[in-house]
This record gives C-alpha cells, structure tokens and sequence, in this order.
C-alpha cells in the first residue's frame, strides 16, 4: 500500500483531477482541505494511522479502484503511437507551469497553460519532457487588508514537502565572474517526466541563490538571470541527463536562449550552427503587444554576455543583433526566440494575426493554434459522470469533433438538476471561504455570522478570476453601479469575483480595491462577493459552478484567453469581447458577445445584455419550472466548443501541425 500510495501521490495529472478528492480525503481530510497536497500528508503520516488504512478494507478497495483506473488512463494514452509510430523526441520550456496547487510554480494563465499541456501529451502518449524553474517562492499570495488593499505574501516551499523528488546532479551555468551550480527535482505529469532547476545550493553566493526565489519577481537583473537559467541551464541539464529532444517547443520567449545553447554544442561554425537549431524549434507567443516582450539593456547584455559570445565564436555585436531590429534597441527575447525558430505561433486566429504585425519588420511568418483546456483537470464529478454517460469514460483520449447527438439525448430535467446542484455547490462553499477571509480582514460578527444569508442557489451566478490588469477591464459592470444594483437587489443575478494584480501594477491593485469596496457595501454585500488568493482551487471551484462567465479584455489586447473554456465542460455559458478564443468561438446560440473596442459603449452594452437577454432567459421557465431557451444554449455550447477547446485538440494540432514537420 505505501508504494502504491507513493505513485499516486507523485504523479500530478491525478492529483490534478477531482478523483483525488475521494482517496486522499480519506487518509487525512483535514490535511487534504488545507493543502491539497497528497505528497505531504504522505510525509506527515503517522506509523499508527498507516496501519488503520491497511487493515481498513474499504479504503484498501478504495485505493485499488484508483490504480486500475490510472492503468486504464496510461493504456489509453496511445494515441501518437497508433496515429503516426514515429520516433520523436521534444522538449518544453516554460517559465511556469500551473499542475496543481501542491506544486506552487506558477502565476496565471500561461503556466496553467503549460501545465495543461503537458497533462494531455500524457493522456495522448506524446513523448515529451517539460523544463521549467523551481521557485522557493513561487508567485506570492494574496491577503485583502482592512482597508480593502492587496497584501502580497510569499510563504516558502520547502522541496522535501512538494510531490517533486530529487534528481542528484548539478547543472553548471556561468555568470560574470563566477559558476552558479542550480539542483535538480522531478515532477511526473502522467508519463511525461517534468525537470526544475533550482539555485538554492548552498555551493552558490547569497544573491545567487536567490535566482529562482521569485516568480516574475526581483527586478531586470534577476529576470535576466531566470531566463539565463532556463535557456542555457535547460539545454545543458538535457544533455546531463542524456536526453536527445530533435523537437524544442519554447512557450514563449523567456526560454529564448536555450537556441545559443544549442548551437554552441554543435561543431559547424555558429550561422551554420543556428541554423541547424533553428529548424528544429518552434516559438509559441502569448503576447499580444510590443510592451509584452521582455527586453534587456544593453549595456547589462554586454557586460552579462561578452564571455559567452565568444564561446558560441561570434562578437558580442552579432549576439546581440539577434535581439535586436536597431542597434540602439534593447536585447528583445521574442525576436532572438522568432531568429532561431522555423515555426512561430500565436495562441488564436486573432493573435496570430496581430503577431504576423508585431513581428513583421523580422520578415517571418506566424501561424495559430488557439488554446485549450485540460478538461479532466477542471471538470466537476458531476460534469465528468454526464460526459460519460455522453461518450464514455476516455472520451478526451481520440479525436471528437461535436457531441451534439450526445448532449441532445440527456433530458432537460437531468441537465437542469446538474446545473443546480453545481450552482449550489459553488454557493456553499463561497460562503465557508469567506467566513474565514472576513474573519481576517476584522469583519463584525454581525456580518459573519449571517454568511448563510449571503447569495442564493437558485439566482443567476455570474462573475470571472483572473490577473487584474488595466486592458482586462475588471471593473467594465462597475461603470453604473447603481443599475448594477438593481439586479442585484432584485436577486436576478449574484456575483462571485476573484483575481489577483501584479505587486507592481499600482492601477491593477486599484481595481482590487474598486470591486472590494463595492462588495463591502452593505446594500450589495448579501449579492456579491470578492474571494481572494485565487488559486487552481478557486478557479477548479467557480468554473465549476458558474453559471455565466464574463470576459471583458479589450480587443485585441487577450492573446487567448482560457478561463472561459473552463466552464465549456461544465455547462456555463460565456459573455465575453470578441477577442482571444472567443472571436473565433462565438455564435449567438452558445453565448453572448461586446465587441471590445469601447469602455464606455461596452460596458452599457454589457448592461444591456444582462437586463435585456441574458436575465430573461435564465429566468423564462415552462410549467415544469425548466429554463428550455437557457438549458438549449447550454447544450450547444458544451457539444460543439468543449472538444474544440480541450488541450487534447490543442495538442493534436501542435503534434501535426508542428512536431511532425520538424522531423520530416
């Protein structure tokens, strides 16, 4: 049992997956609700408390019912072997990968992002291996003041207790002046092997430890450092490992320089070198902007650089021009990642459109393979029993185009009892949460104690969690608060927010501050609610319960966009700009539309759509008390955009599209 335990406790595609829930609930519950780590409360198990679950035969049943299933999981994971049995080899860096809340690594969405990646090339037997950073710190954490203001936290991870084991090796990477040794830990996604590279080693300088202290965090130096460590330390940590990668996949550009690293190891002179490197990577932006890139002074290159561009035998000049459009520029990492790529993609149609524009003056042609979720990952017990009811338990694991045959034959009354019972899931536990973050933040006992007053399961749940940032435009239902309030008051909509804003964006924090401090008066209190350090749980929570998810960037500002695929496969409809996935997504039978272009007239036309459309049909029910017009956009969004928007298409696309393509 301890071994078998072990492996599940390990392997993050299944701690990610709410099957989790049922095994590790019952070997420490109170442990698993705190931290939802298997990994620790392994570490924490008592001699006395192994024994009870070895001779308690329901748990013991419990645990082999798990094994099979992950069995049947990596039998079914054969699709690449079966479809194209080619040999190939590819190698993914991120600079954050969001897996699970066990393994803080990660900020937004483009970690989550990566991680969801690398789940479905396991579900899909893609062989890969990710690389990425292990931070002692991770992203920070989100603590709300007395006075409604963003408190930024970073509590530290002590490898020993996260569900990553220790790789013994050390991988070398010079710096001015001295060697910075970074360790080495494991995680496992499924099959697929995921390697962190970590600087806290006692063999380095006090400042130089601090490398991978912080997620996107310490400053321009440290930033430089980070990506030095994932591109060159990345590349040299495969080769101590012994892996032959023909296929590198940069998710953006922070991993830019792991192309100078590899030609440095081929024996051709460098443009020769480049070149050969060049043919076998692929570039995949995320940023839709200029502003976006991470860019480097140069005079920090030079000083940072001049040893090394003589060991790649090139001048600093020619190193730096592969950054570079002017010579006066900054170091510009997306154009050395688009210089050493053959294939360069956006995240949508949209983006890859705007990134053809953004990356026009370096003559190079961008594609598009729009995003996708991992729908194991974020679908509910409840959604996952009615897709297999729909097509069966490894659904996700072929190619389906629609389920509309499917979703057409589940009756309405079942599918209107699904969606309530998520609904009212989702409104049980906001209340639990926000007892205890009210209770921190000093609220009246005359406020907490009536929590079980605060929202309704039967009333139109609406709301978003993402990173608060000015072009997202957070507080777009906040431009007539009063009309707002009617609905509010009311009690035809309720809304549930959350999101964090970088520690440095000011004006991020200021739309904290705004929504908590509508949400903090005592007419709107009862209606709607901010919840804070949102996380994979929080987001896992209210994508599963929601019943209407809003997205308001402002066009074409969201690369992609994938908190609203979360809901697809669990039955919530979208209200979002035509930007990111949505512009390509978007039909007026699975949801609803701004165009994204216009603060002021989108926000009264959001407004609109809430009183006019939206409102009514949620509430419009026959004699049998079943919204049919809600219930038929509910189907048609979870047939056609769930498959679409998966990570398994996603992956699929990046496989034929992409890695196939580089190997011939």
């Amino acid at each position: 049992m301890g071994i078998d335990l072990h492996t599940l406790a390990l392997d993050l595609r299944r701690c990610s997956s709410y099957f989790a829930n049922e095994l590790w609930e019952k070997v420490d519950p109170e442990l698993w609700k705190k931290t939802r780590n298997p990994w620790l409360i392994l570490q924490t198990l008592s001699d006395i408390r192994k024994k009870e679950l070895e001779q308690d035969k329901a748990f013991s049943s419990l645990l082999k019912s798990h094994l099979e299933r992950r069995e049947k999981d990596l039998q079914a994971s054969n699709w690449f072997e079966k479809t194209h049995g080619k040999t190939i080899s590819i190698a993914y860096f991120s600079m954050e990968f969001g897996l699970s809340e066990s393994l803080p690594i990660y900020s937004g969405g483009l970690g989550l992002l990566a991680g969801d990646h690398l789940k479905a090339c396991s579900d899909l037997g893609v062989p890969l291996v990710g690389i990425g950073l292990l931070y002692q710190q991770g992203y920070f954490r989100q603590e709300i003041s007395p006075d409604g203001k963003q408190v930024a936290l970073y509590p530290f991870n002590e490898p020993s207790q996260l569900p990553i084991e220790k790789v013994n090796i050390r991988i070398p990477v010079e710096f001015p002046g001295r060697t910075v040794f970074f360790r080495v830990y494991k995680a496992m996604v499924g099959t697929i092997p995921l390697y962190l590279l970590d600087s806290n080693d006692f063999l380095n300088e006090p400042t130089d430890r601090g490398i991978t202290s912080e997620l996107y965090g310490g400053g321009i130096e440290t930033r430089l450092k980070q990506e030095v460590a994932l591109g060159v330390g990345g590349v040299r940590l495969l080769k101590a490992l012994g892996i032959e990668a023909n296929i590198f996949h940069l998710n953006e550009g922070h991993a830019a320089f792991a192309t100078l690293e590899r030609a440095r190891y081929r024996e051709e002179p460098f443009e020769e070198a480049f070149k050969k490197v060049k043919e076998k990577t692929l570039f995949t932006t995320h940023t839709p902007v200029e502003a976006g890139f991470d860019r480097f002074p140069i005079d920090i290159m030079r000083t940072g650089f001049a040893e090394y561009a003589k060991s790649l035998g090139i001048s600093i000049e020619d190193l730096l021009a592969l950054g570079q459009v002017e010579k006066s520029d900054p170091f510009n990492m997306a154009y050395l990642a688009v210089r050493g790529s053959a294939y360069i993609n956006g995240v949508s149609k949209l983006h890859g459109e705007v990134s053809q524009k953004l990356f026009e003056k370096l003559g190079c042609a961008v594609g598009a393979i729009t995003n996708g979720v991992h729908i194991p990952s974020w679908e509910s017990p409840e959604s996952d029993k009615l897709w297999c009811q729909c097509a069966g338990e490894h659904r996700w694991y072929e190619p389906i185009e629609t389920l509309e045959s499917e979703l057409e034959a589940i009756s309405e009354d079942e599918l209107w009892e699904y969606r309530n019972k998520s609904r009212k899931k989702l409104v049980d536990y906001t209340r639990n949460r926000l007892k205890g973050e009210l209770t921190r933040r000093g609220a009246p006992e005359k406020i907490t104690s009536h929590l079980d007053q605060f929202l309704d399961s039967e009333v139109l749940t609406i709301g978003f969690s993402r990173r608060f940032a000015t072009y997202k435009r957070v507080d777009l239902l906040l431009q007539d608060e009063e009309r707002l309030l009617c609905l509010l008051k009311e009690k035809k909509i309720q809304l549930i927010i959350a999101g964090k804003a970088h520690p440095a964006d000011a004006p991020g924090q200021a739309l904290i501050q705004k929504w908590i401090t509508f949400t903090s008066r005592p007419d709107v209190r009862p209606h709607a609610v901010f919840l804070s350090d949102y996380d994979i749980l929080l987001a896992e929570r209210l994508v599963q319960g929601m019943d209407l998810w809003v997205n308001t960037p402002r066009r074409p500002w969201e690369a992609s966009g994938t908190s609203g695929m979360k809901i697809l496969a669990n039955g919530g409809l979208n209200c979002s700009s035509l930007d990111g996935w949505w512009a390509e997504a978007y039909t007026p039978d699975v949801g609803w539309a701004i165009p994204g272009d216009n603060d002021k007239e989108d926000g009264k036309l959001l407004m609109e759509l809430l009183e006019n459309e939206i409102v009514p049909l949620f509430y419009n029910r026959d004699e049998n008390g079943i919204p049919k017009g809600w219930l038929k956009k509910i189907k048609e969004s979870m047939a056609r955009l769930t498959p679409e928007y998966s990570t398994h298409r996603m992956v699929r696309d990046y496989v034929e599209k992409y890695y196939l393509e580089m190997i011939g």
